[in-house]
């Protein structure tokens, strides 16, 4: 028996959607990081309001093209 970590091609169980939603809306404040699980990169997202928007665009942009990936290191699933 494999876990979803083993097994390839597996995908995250957080929406690539969601996180694409919350990255626009919230971006600035890391909820995106909060949701896919990357807490400790969310915080400082929150104290540097996303790295002055810097930050947000990249992530943005590599949840949009489907790079972007949650704390276990999979990626979002469409």
């Amino acid at each position: 028996m494999t876990t979803a970590t083993e097994s390839t091609g597996s995908t995250s169980t957080k929406s690539w959607l969601a996180a694409l939603l919350l990255c626009f809306f919230l971006g600035g404040f890391g909820a995106h990081r909060f949701y896919t699980g990357k807490i400790g990169t969310a915080i400082l997202m929150l104290i540097t309001l996303g790295g002055l928007g810097i930050w947000v665009l990249i992530d943005f942009i590599m949840i949009a093209i489907g790079s972007f990936k949650d704390k276990q290191g999979l990626p979002l699933a469409r």
